[in-house]
This record gives C-alpha cells, structure tokens and sequence, in this order.
C-alpha cells in the first residue's frame, strides 16, 4: 500500500487511538505511517470479540455444570485460546487442553495454577472459580 492511500477512516474499536502501518513511500522505501484505522478493520475486530465473548459464556455454563474446568471460562473471558494460552504459560497445548477438563484441572499444582492466572491477569483464587 502506497504511503498516502493509508485508510483513516476511523475505527471505534482504536478508541481514538492511532496505529502504525506500513507503507511504500514515493522513494520506494516502507515507512511507518499513522493510520486511523477502517470500517473493514472495526467490522472484523467486532465479530472475533463477539464470537470470543459467545464461547466465554457457553464456557460458563459448561463449568457450572461440571463438564469443564474454570479455566476455560477465563482463558475465553481474556481474549485468548488454547494457542495462545499455551504460548503465554510457556505449556505445551495439549497440556492446557487437558487442563480445561474438570479433573485435569483439579490436579493442578498451586504454581501451575499461579503460572495460568498470572498469564490470565486473575488471582488464583480467581481462577478456581466461575462468577
């Protein structure tokens, strides 16, 4: 994308911040440009929250019931999922995978437990359980 056809239409998610994009410049050498954002942009952003907040709430009803762990619930409530747990916590995916079941989370050491809401922003007191 050329430097000055940069979209700044605006996008409500930015809360009136600004990002940096890259551009090519009339030289031919990529910039950092500010760049507002755009309704494409603001569209997309929405329907992945949207859709993240969905499965925090089915991931609620599943704890409650007993079919999945607590840690299913916030890992959807911060935005995240299983790769991106895994990344954060430094575990393999399919120890965390393990981890949303109710009796592999019941295992969990306290410092697994400190490690997850630590990487979830939670207390582990927190984390032991669905609001």
């Amino acid at each position: 994308m050329r430097e000055r056809d940069v979209p700044q239409e605006g996008n409500a998610t930015l809360a009136g911040h600004r990002k940096a994009v890259y551009a090519t410049a009339d030289d031919g050498k990529l910039r950092l440009v500010s760049s507002r954002g755009w309704e494409v942009e603001e569209i997309v952003t929405r329907q992945a929250v949207e859709d993240l907040e969905r499965r925090a709430m089915q991931a609620r009803a599943r704890a409650r019931a007993g079919e999945s762990s607590p840690l299913e619930y916030h890992m959807y409530r911060a935005r995240m999922d299983v790769e991106l747990l895994s990344q954060v916590t430094g575990l393999w995916r399919w120890r965390v995978r393990r981890h949303l079941k109710p009796a592999g989370f019941a295992r969990l050491p306290p410092a697994l437990k400190l490690r997850y809401a630590e990487a979830l922003g939670i207390s582990s007191e927190v984390l032991d359980r669905v609001d």
